[in-house]
């Protein structure tokens, strides 16, 4: 009785309090809900009826639609066999999918949850095509990358060059060092940092003063 009444409603609870005998209360229930039945019968074969696999959206949602009205037919002492729950999907693709119903036919499935996972596979790889035709439509190039150094670059300071004062290159001769200044200034990645508010570093210039340095 304890059991029984847990798992009551509380209307019911109210309408079944004076009865003791958990037998007694079991048949009053039986009398009561036992017909419904023959209601939720007529109910599930209209559902089965018009269940087409094109008018959702997604594999997911027609599964859950088709287990929703076999477990209403199980419910009433009726089964819906797998041919038939292939048949039903076979028989309902859309019209523009009609060489690819052909062709899960030729597979010969022997359960239907063997097509469903083929379905839910397809899907995703559909899924996967379709993101990735929409971030870039075909015929089109990618997006060059963006390098921050493009833009500002870091100096850096530069090793020590064995060719620097020997006069070899173009004018890498003793006074060649004296027109970094002028050259850095005319740069036009430094004018592009300037613009930005960040002045490139330029690389300090021997003191003969200072010996250690």
């Amino acid at each position: 009785m304890i059991f029984l009444r847990h798992h009551l409603d509380e209307g019911l609870k109210m309408e079944y309090l004076t009865i003791k005998d958990p037998l007694t209360l079991w048949n009053n229930l039986k009398e009561r809900y036992d017909h419904l039945k023959l209601v939720i019968l007529p109910q599930a074969r209209n559902e089965w009826t018009y269940l087409r696999f094109q008018d959702f959206k997604s594999v997911t949602k027609y599964n859950s639609a088709m287990f929703k009205i076999k477990s209403q037919f199980d419910l009433c002492g009726k089964s819906i066999t797998d041919h038939a729950m292939l048949e039903k999907t076979y028989s309902t693709f859309p019209s523009s999918s009609m060489l690819l119903q052909q062709q899960y036919r030729e597979m010969r499935f022997k359960k239907y949850s063997e097509l469903i996972a083929h379905l839910l596979v397809a899907e995703q790889h559909n899924e996967l095509l379709i993101k990735n035709n929409e971030s870039r439509p075909p015929g089109t190039a990618p997006f060059p990358e963006v390098n921050a150094a493009n833009f500002c670059p870091t100096w850096r300071k530069r090793s020590p060059d064995p060719n620097r004062g020997r006069g070899r290159g173009r004018g890498r001769g003793r006074y060649f060092n004296q027109g970094n200044s002028l050259a850095i200034s005319n740069n036009p990645q430094h004018q592009q940092c300037k613009k930005w508010g960040k002045a490139p570093e330029l690389e300090p210039r021997m003191n003969p003063e200072n010996i250690r340095y």
